[in-house]
């Protein structure tokens, strides 16, 4: 499937759905809007499912993992082994994002999209398009081809996922060195300068920011990514994991069910999806906003406002886990609140 009929699926919200969902919510036992942006939530994912009060009941976090050739610069505190080991840990459950996912009665759905290591694990989603990235501050991190490629990875496993019952999915992601590849994309997509895009990711000292930033800087010299070419970003200073979760929004909003948006990688994805395919951003519920530099502007970039702020930097999933159990409260606030007309009470 090509990415002009990925974005061809992506329907308009249910209007509709939406002004019911809307009416249901002012019938409830509270002053109108006093639940604020749980009501605003629930008449989202209305619109999204085309149901007043949809079941959103079976929940995935998908963790795209992939590593970075730039780590070869040092813009990371920690070695790029770590990445596959981390892997590990995910399909062992011992990571935050399985924690807080199984706090949120969510699957973790781990995918090796581009993990330069052989990762065996029976539960273990293996998709690899190449072992890694190339090194973005000599050329081109990847080939548009695989950047195409992991998009439909992303895409294809949405569709698996829906086929299986789920209905509710949030972005998630494992890579060392991404924060690099991922202001790159901010600053190109956004039109930021380096400097405010790229932030400390793993806690990087100011001597090492400052290399970073000059890194993302030489980045984009040298490969020259087209901004109004979303596509042409990823490719050149993306990474393959950024790339699959922009096919996991595409995907979510082509199937009809919302999407939540974890942290500063995640939302580098949102913006190149939002970029490609303008109405996918309707799908997607922003969960947190990270104390990663840049994190705010990405998703200004957007148009999105986080729904939470605890000072998260972590990635993998956490906020967007933690932010299933905000969907599911405004689900069943519309679900079993009682009526002004229920409870016999005089509506304003």
């Amino acid at each position: 499937m090509t990415i002009e009929e990925m974005i061809a699926r992506i329907g308009p919200l249910d209007e509709a759905a939406m002004a019911e969902a809307a009416k249901h919510a002012d019938q409830l036992t509270k002053p109108p809007g006093s639940l604020g942006r749980l009501e605003a939530v629930a008449c989202q994912a209305a619109g999204i499912t085309g149901d007043k009060i949809p079941a959103l009941d079976r929940k995935a976090v998908i963790v795209m993992a992939g590593d970075h050739g730039v780590c070869a610069e040092g813009v990371s505190a920690f070695p790029a082994e770590v990445t596959g080991l981390m892997v590990a840990n995910f399909l062992n459950g011992g990571a935050a994002v399985n924690v807080f996912a199984r706090h949120a009665g969510a699957d973790v759905v781990c995918v090796d999209i581009g993990v330069d290591a052989d990762v065996n694990h029976p539960r273990l989603v293996s998709r690899k398009v190449r072992r890694g990235t190339a090194n973005m501050a000599q050329g081109p991190a990847m080939s548009r081809e695989e950047a195409m490629a992991a998009i439909r990875v992303g895409y294809d496993i949405v569709g698996e996922l829906v086929d299986e019952g789920y209905r509710l999915f949030a972005t998630g992601e494992m890579g060392i060195g991404n924060t690099t590849p991922s202001s790159a994309m901010l600053a190109v997509l956004a039109g930021l300068d380096v400097s405010a895009a790229v932030g400390r990711g793993t806690g990087i000292d100011e001597e090492r920011l400052k290399h970073k930033q000059e890194i993302v800087r030489r980045a984009i010299a040298i490969n020259k990514p087209d901004a109004s070419d979303p596509l042409d970003v990823l490719a050149k200073v993306g990474g393959l994991e950024i790339a699959g979760l922009v096919g996991v929004i595409l995907g979510a909003a082509a199937r009809r069910c919302p999407v939540v948006i974890d942290g500063f990688i995640s939302t580098a994805a949102a913006l190149a999806a939002s970029r490609l395919a303008p109405q996918s951003a309707a799908y997607m519920i922003p969960s947190h906003l990270s104390n990663e530099q840049g994190h705010a502007a990405a998703l200004e970039a957007i148009g999105l406002a986080p729904m939470i702020q605890l000072d998260l930097r972590l990635g993998e999933g956490t906020g967007a886990a933690l932010c299933f159990l905000l969907v599911e409260a405004a689900l069943k606030m519309m679900r079993e609140m009682a009526t002004f007309e229920s409870a016999g009470i005089p509506g304003a």
